[in-house]
């Protein structure tokens, strides 16, 4: 009998204790609940920007459905949204740590000056061009850090600095009203050239197989070590939704978009599946590496993480060499769509694009809350926004008011999330 009462008040304890909620068993219901719950005390995730984005979606092809959803503007959506994307992953490092990078902008630009050089003057293959231009965005990222980590310097002064300093760089390199014509096949092939119809095919299929593997091995983990997790049949059909948005964009940007018939456009564009392998990596990275971890702590509460043993100012300059060096990345693909190079390179309103992307995809701008997903898709909404209006002959000033205006609301959605979350101890 005594041994009885003794597993039953373990029993008890055990249901008691905070662990209790790490076994316990889900169903679609409490799944489902669990997730209400966390919206209404103020974690949204991706929410708005999926929202937002359906929302354009739907606004565009009433007003132009002849022309919004065709294969041709699909493939330009997805080739617009290219820069800002890869340029808004980097910043979701930077956010992470409650900090901005203002400089990240004119950064790709001198990074792209670069390299278009390199191949033009100095007659360098593209992968020396472009790993120098790779360098460079690290050499200014580490510049960065150590002047906000090291000598404690505000980020927004320093990359504030870098902002003008660096566009001095670039209008040296290039020349005041200059022009650097990039004509590399490889390099330009990013932003204007398709993979074969049937790689297309064979990256989605092998894409959606992966996830949906990745996704089951997870769950038969958590099974396995009796802690809770999503129910099954939540798990196959998020893969099934992912899968079906893979094969479904795959199957509009294999079919011949030439405006003549005499020839044959198709296929996924090659910066897509850049941004994909970058979208894989950087998630890998925030998600399943102990560096990622540190990541969020330090952007949750950095004394915390510093009394934690976590080296702090080492993790302040990677996140803005990881940034700069995004940077890079994003200034070839823009000179890539480009075909040339030109002194303001990366200014502008490059910068704006980028950290609204991140801002609007979910990433909070007071650090610890962002993914690298966030960055793809506030960069769809914000090159949806921009193609969309150009389809209904809009002005420039209404593509500026709009896109800041939702800027504007996702800054203010982020703000009153974080007080929820205070409120409710989250």
């Amino acid at each position: 009998m005594s041994t009885e009462m003794s597993k039953g008040a373990a029993a008890a304890t055990l249901a008691d204790s905070d662990f209790a909620v790490d076994r316990r068993t889900h169903d679609v219901r409490s799944a489902a609940l669990d997730y209400w719950g966390r919206v209404r005390s103020g974690d949204l995730g991706a929410l708005p920007a999926i929202l937002g984005l359906v929302g354009l979606v739907v606004l565009f092809t009433a007003l132009r459905p002849e022309t919004f959803l065709s294969e041709r503007n699909i493939a330009n959506l997805f080739v617009q949204a290219l820069p800002v994307t890869i340029l808004a992953m980097g910043l979701v490092f930077v956010l992470l740590l409650g900090e901005i990078d203002l400089s990240a902008g004119v950064a790709s630009g001198v990074c792209s000056a670069v390299m278009a050089k390199l191949i033009v003057d100095a007659g360098q293959p593209w992968y020396v061009a472009v790993l120098a231009a790779v360098a460079a965005g690290i050499v200014i990222g580490t510049a960065i850090g150590w002047l906000v980590a090291v000598i404690r310097i505000p980020s927004f002064v320093v990359t504030l600095a870098l902002f003008l300093g660096l566009q001095g760089i670039t209008l040296r390199l290039i020349g005041e009203g200059g022009t650097v014509p990039v004509r590399d096949d490889v390099i330009v092939a990013l932003a204007n050239k398709n993979m074969p119809v049937w790689l297309g095919w064979v990256l989605a299929l092998v894409c959606a197989v992966g996830y949906a593997a990745i996704q089951l091995r997870r769950w038969q983990q958590q099974r396995a070590r009796e802690l809770a997790g999503r129910p099954l049949e939540l798990v196959v059909a998020q893969s099934a939704v992912v899968a079906a948005a893979l094969l479904f964009g795959t199957y509009l940007l294999s079919l011949d978009r030439a405006p003549s018939p005499l020839i044959t456009l198709a296929g996924i564009p090659w910066g897509v599946p850049l941004v994909g392998v970058l979208l894989i990596v950087c998630t890998f990275v925030l998600a399943r590496t102990a560096y990622g971890r540190h990541i969020y702590a330090v952007g949750g509460n950095a004394e915390a993480a510093r009394r934690a043993g976590i080296n702090v100012t080492r993790i302040r300059m990677s996140v803005f060499m990881i940034c700069s060096g995004l940077a890079a990345l994003s200034g070839i693909v823009a000179a890539s769509r480009l075909n040339s190079v030109t002194p303001d390179a990366g200014a502008g309103n490059t910068l704006l694009l980028g950290v609204g992307a991140a801002v609007i995809g979910g990433t909070s701008l007071f650090g610890g809350r962002g993914k690298a997903r966030d960055a793809v898709l506030g960069g769809l909404v914000v090159a949806t926004i921009a193609n969309g209006l150009g389809l209904l002959g809009a002005k420039a000033y209404a593509n500026y008011l709009i896109t800041g205006s939702v800027l504007l609301l996702a800054a203010s959605i982020d703000a009153l999330a974080r007080r929820r979350r205070a409120a409710t101890g989250r």
